[in-house]
């Protein structure tokens, strides 16, 4: 069993989750990135370990149960445990998503990726988890799925434009974090979610204000949470967000 750190990103091969990936590789710690593309993942990990980074390959597919079983034997495999999980891949649907305009399938695509997959890896990894001395659980949220914000007088400022599939997807993600933190209560476990902010990645068109680097900072600093740090929280680089 390796005496590293031993963490997974999912949706690791670009963008926010590959920054996370290399933050987390930088401690020190041993990297799995997940991705279900073989040849971006690939590249991914041969650009980390080119950095220094301890960094190794998971074909993950989220949307699917038999990849998650096989990405949890591969880290089995590999390191013996899983002490961080970072659910971080997402997709968000894309246009148009008014109520009234928006194809229900579309819905339901986007939340089997970003709420059921979130699931899916999670429980799969669950025995690696509780395997770990401090585990951490981390899902990578957003502001727009805050209610408190979408609700508010500059919801357009604070929760971004209106997105009937992709928004409450995170709301939805949100509350599934809640209810891990409750089943998880009085364990070793850590479970929060997470907003990098508006992140200029091929997600938003690269239309956003922020770099991957600076989105992935809020997963860095929940993945490497102290014992008595929170849980069932949602954060920030400004502190908690409303739910």
């Amino acid at each position: 069993m390796s005496e590293r750190t031993i963490a997974l990103v999912t949706g690791a091969n670009k963008g926010i989750g590959y920054e996370i990936a290399a933050g987390l590789g930088a401690l020190g710690w041993s990297v799995g990135v997940g991705a279900r593309d073989d040849q971006r993942r690939q590249a991914a990990v041969e650009r980390l370990r080119a950095a220094g980074v301890d960094a190794f390959g998971v074909p993950l597919d989220v949307t699917d149960d038999a990849s998650a079983t096989a990405a949890a034997r591969l880290i089995e495999e590999q390191a013996g445990r899983l002490d961080v999980l970072v659910n971080n891949a997402a997709i968000t649907g894309g246009s148009p998503q008014e109520p009234t305009r928006v194809d229900p399938a579309t819905i339901r695509t986007v939340v089997e990726t970003n709420v059921i997959g979130v699931i899916r890896v999670t429980n799969a990894m669950m025995p690696l988890l509780r395997r770990s001395a401090s585990p951490r659980i981390v899902n990578m949220s957003s502001s727009v799925g805050s209610l408190t914000r979408q609700s508010g007088p500059d919801a357009e400022q604070t929760a971004g434009p209106i997105a009937v599939a992709y928004a409450p997807s995170k709301t939805f993600l949100n509350a599934v974090t809640l209810q891990y933190a409750r089943e998880l209560a009085g364990t070793n476990i850590l479970i929060n979610a997470g907003c990098p902010g508006y992140v200029a990645t091929d997600l938003n068109g690269f239309r956003g204000v922020r770099t991957p680097e600076q989105g992935a900072a809020i997963a860095i600093e929940l993945a490497t949470l102290p014992d008595d740090g929170p849980t069932g929280k949602f954060f920030d680089d400004s502190g908690e967000v409303p739910w």
